[in-house]
């Protein structure tokens, strides 16, 4: 009976450090994002039109920073993928070769949501993107509610969706 208490108690205090290692990760890549107002996004979409702006967007909408030469970015882009067809989603390529090259990666990774090319890494610059890939929450006020640096889940993603349309 001790023992079995004693293995409660090494589980609850292991979990409780992992849970806040965790945490103190996240609070460090995401310490100079940016906060309130979301700043606009300029440029052009992979198939040349101009970017209408995210006030043009219907709300909550996902921001995602990716790179072409990000291998975690390859893991979640089919659960980006999987979210636009329920949210308004802008995927934002930076720093990612030609558009040429960013199409054929688009092709072959089977991307099927809007890209926005950032070649010279100006709107990650106006984000303070420090890591790829970034999803960043917008609510209907135009404000960042969340953001994440590093691979996320779907199901989180989702979540953080739908909590910013509830507030």
């Amino acid at each position: 009976m001790r023992l079995d208490k004693q293995l409660a108690k090494d589980i609850l205090v292991n979990l409780l450090i992992f849970v806040s290692v965790v945490y103190g990760v996240h609070l460090y890549q995401t310490r100079n994002s940016p906060m309130g107002v979301a700043p606009e996004i300029t440029g052009f979409m992979l198939d040349g039109q101009a970017f209408k702006g995210l006030s043009a967007m219907e709300k909550p909408v996902l921001v995602h920073f990716w790179a072409t030469w990000c291998k975690v970015c390859e893991f979640e882009h089919g659960n980006i993928s999987n979210i636009a067809q329920d949210y308004p989603v802008v995927g934002i390529a930076s720093q990612s070769g030609s558009v040429s090259e960013v199409a054929a990666y688009v092709k072959d990774h089977e991307i099927t949501y809007p890209v926005l090319m950032d070649v010279d890494g100006y709107n990650a610059k106006r984000w303070n993107i420090i890591g790829f890939p970034t999803s960043i929450v917008i609510d209907e006020n135009n404000e960042i509610t969340f953001t994440e640096v590093g691979f996320t889940s779907e199901i989180g993603v989702r979540t953080r969706l739908w909590l910013a349309k509830l507030f």
